[in-house]
């Protein structure tokens, strides 16, 4: 039996935790900064005295982000316009006084509800377990584009969480899922929100099919390692990185022309094979794609990691037969490595479209998401102004500094690395010798870059002036160089 979380009771939820200031600001507030950090650090002990003199919000901290159990008053005051027997049912609540769901404040003066983690339940989850927010999905909500878009899909929507997002720069939006219990939760989270939301049930892109969307986001279930469904919010039933090849795959073709697509996804570091070469081999024609690996796991980890996730000790016996039958498929399979990161597709339908992989492993503040944007925007004025890069005035931002690493010798200091960094964003970097720091410094908006290489031709005896242009292409990609 799936919870109904029916518009009526989430209304009555949400008129409750407006009324008691449960949200992300009134959280915060009631617990106070040391608390907070220390609840997301999963220490939940200081949170717990700090709402012990928060009434009603109190209730709801220790009810929901807590675990505990809750008098009955204590609930029936906090959650005063709701039917009890009415949460009960439907799993908001159970009949010993805890939670059912996870029903947490997030982002903008939203909710999120999902099912209790392993830490919750007390043990492993179940196969239909509806994750709620975590590293991966605030990661890929990061890492989105947000202009605004006619249509947006959302496949594999899970609790929701990146059509919540969407709807604040999206007119449309569709959310896709496999599973029944996920619908049904997210719909709830929708309802809580007070968020319109087509919602329809079906593997991959298959309740879509024919259709046409402006933009798309999908995390998808993008484990990686044997063919089997574990849990379905990560086990796609495909194996090694077939999930990420077939969304990327199959993506563009229900994108509007000009349209985006952006996913998580993981590809295997295979023994003797370019990780670009792979990931690139998915895509089909007539699409600008940027693959940005983050991190690469050795298989150890890897599996340690997930199976942690999932509530199992690795130490166990199940673990270890979990464990030894997934590093079996890796070393037969000749893995090294299994990559992370995020994919930008955009439908350009040209001849020759723009396909960069990058890696992007060093830790870094921004939101993704922006970048991703300006990357799209830099790529189609390179794609219409390409053969005038030449004559070209730019600009370098002042977010972009010049960085030198010198060694003492037995004449003074002598240069070692000479380093662009961005300071914005990604923090992207470029190591460059000195006639190409001199290129830079000389891009005030003043001269072209063809007036520019030829002064440096006089300085500099027999610099490449040919060479010098895929370079400006690169930092124009990256946003170190400007269209003056």
């Amino acid at each position: 039996m799936l919870p109904d979380l029916s518009a009526d009771l989430c209304a009555r939820l949400r008129d409750a935790f407006l009324t008691a200031g449960y949200t992300p600001d009134g959280v915060v507030d009631a617990l106070g900064g040391q608390a907070h950090a220390a609840l997301g650090r999963g220490e939940p002990e200081a949170a717990r005295r700090a709402s012990r003199d928060a009434g009603d919000l109190g209730t709801l901290i220790r009810l929901f982000l807590l675990g505990d159990a809750e008098p009955e008053q204590a609930i029936r005051s906090a959650l005063a316009s709701v039917d009890l027997a009415d949460a009960v049912t439907n799993e908001v609540l159970t009949s010993e006084g805890r939670a059912g769901l996870d029903i947490r404040p997030y982002g903008e003066n939203w909710w999120v509800v999902a099912d209790l983690d392993a830490d919750q339940l007390g043990g492993t989850v179940p196969e239909d377990h509806v994750l709620g927010v975590g590293h991966a999905s605030i990661n890929l909500a990061r890492a989105t584009a947000r202009r605004p878009v006619g249509t947006l899909l959302d496949v594999g929507t899970g609790c929701g969480v990146q059509a919540l997002h969407a709807g604040a720069h999206a007119g449309r939006i569709t959310a896709t899922d496999l599973s029944p219990r996920a619908l049904a939760i997210a719909r709830g989270t929708f309802r809580l929100n007070e968020l319109d939301v087509e919602l329809i049930e079906g593997p991959w892109f298959d309740p879509v099919a024919g259709r046409r969307f402006d933009q798309i986001v999908c995390n998808p279930p993008f484990v990686v390692g044997p063919a089997r469904v574990d849990y379905t919010y990560r086990d796609s039933g495909l194996a090694g990185d077939d999930a990420s090849a077939l969304v990327i795959g199959r993506m563009p073709a229900l994108l509007a022309e000009g349209g985006v697509g952006q996913l998580l996804a993981s590809w295997l570091h295979r023994d003797g094979e370019d990780w670009a070469e792979r990931v690139t081999s998915w895509l089909p024609g007539g699409v600008d794609a940027w693959f940005v690996q983050r991190d690469v796991a050795d298989p150890a980890l890897y599996v340690g990691t997930w199976l942690r996730d999932a509530g199992i000790d690795p130490r166990s016996p199940e673990g270890r037969e979990k464990a030894g039958a997934w590093l079996d498929w890796f070393a037969d399979n000749d893995v090294e490595g299994v990559g992370f990161g995020y994919v930008t597709l955009r439908r350009a339908d040209v001849a020759v479209p723009e396909i960069v992989c990058e890696d992007l492993r060093h830790a870094y503040d921004d939101p993704l998401g922006p970048e991703s944007a300006r990357w799209l925007d830099n790529v189609a004025w390179l794609r219409a102004n390409g053969d005038r890069l030449a004559e070209t005035r730019f600009t370098v931002p002042p977010t972009v500094v010049l960085e030198e690493v010198s060694a003492a010798g037995d004449d003074g200091w002598a240069p070692l690395v000479r380093r662009l960094h961005r300071t914005d964003g990604p923090g992207w970097q470029h190591e460059v010798d000195e006639p190409t720091a001199k290129l830079l410094a000389g891009c005030r908006g003043a001269l072209p870059i063809e007036e520019l290489l030829a002064l440096l031709e006089i300085a500099y005896d027999g610099i490449d002036t040919d060479a010098a242009l895929p370079i400006v292409r690169d930092l124009v990609r990256h946003g170190m160089l400007v269209p003056a």
